[in-house]
């Protein structure tokens, strides 16, 4: 008697075809590869000034306006105490006496970022293009 229904399968039927499976990874190798590269940062661009103390001082000093930003968000330039509102015709008068200066804000470290952003919103609308920070 022979036997209906029991064929003997070769080796074929044991392998699993992963051919598609490839397929589906190189199609999403490729979509993130194509979506990555257009995703750009939103960022600020700032610099960092980082001069150890023994440089030249009285280039450093004749060149740059210091603010500085305490804990308490109270704003000093060049070691005088002003209101944000009075900043703006303070670096404006500064500027005006030296074309080339850059502004240095040194900050405390419990200092708000909001009032950092605000200081250097105001510097880089009075035309001073180099605003650095030194961190507290």
């Amino acid at each position: 008697m022979r036997r209906r229904g029991r064929r003997r399968r070769g080796k074929a039927a044991n392998e699993v075809n992963v051919t598609p499976l490839l397929d589906v990874v190189f199609i999403m190798l490729i979509f993130f590869v194509m979506t990555a590269s257009f995703i750009k940062e939103a960022a600020i661009d700032l610099g960092r000034f980082d001069a150890p103390l023994s440089t030249a001082a009285a280039n450093v000093e004749n060149k740059s306006i210091f603010i500085s930003i305490g804990a308490d968000d109270r704003v000093w330039i060049n070691r005088r105490a002003i209101t944000l509102a009075a900043l703006r015709p303070n670096l404006e008068k500064l500027r005006a006496d030296n074309q080339s200066a850059r502004v240095i804000v040194m900050t405390e470290p419990h200092s708000t970022t909001g009032t950092l952003v605000h200081v250097i919103d105001i510097a880089r609308l009075t035309g001073i293009e180099e605003v650095l920070i030194a961190g507290g």
